[in-house]
């Protein structure tokens, strides 16, 4: 599959595991308003989730690989006129052409910005 096509996976399964804030804070040893700032900043991205719509956060997103360049890519994704959730989706849909085996998020992780980035610029025209 790739990045372009629908799929009906919802994004809570998607993306896998999620972390509130509360334990975001905990992972980064940071006080809650400061990722709660990041998250306002767009520096992490945050979905509401479950009956009581809880704020949470990719846990891949902490990943100190990925997490210098999420805010770059969001921009670009955000610019071209995504929404947050089609964000999350674009970064965590796996896609066969990557350089690596997984989604854009893995790509990120594994050193390949540019390309996530120019894929990112193409998809958000």
């Amino acid at each position: 599959m790739t990045p372009d096509e629908p799929t009906d996976t919802p994004l809570e399964e998607l993306v896998g595991e999620w972390l509130t804030v509360p334990d975001v804070a905990e992972r980064l040893g940071v006080p809650l308003a400061t990722v709660r700032r990041m998250i306002e900043d767009r520096e992490l991205l945050a979905a509401r989730l479950g009956e009581r719509r809880i704020v949470h956060v990719p846990a891949r997103f902490l990943d100190e690989r990925a997490l210098p360049h999420l805010k770059g890519t969001f921009t670009v994704l955000g610019d071209g006129g995504m929404h947050d959730d089609e964000i999350l989706r674009w970064l965590f849909t796996p896609d066969a052409t990557l350089p690596v085996v997984g989604a854009p998020i893995d790509a990120l992780a594994s050193g390949f910005k540019t390309e996530v980035r120019r894929r990112a610029m193409e998809t958000a025209i």
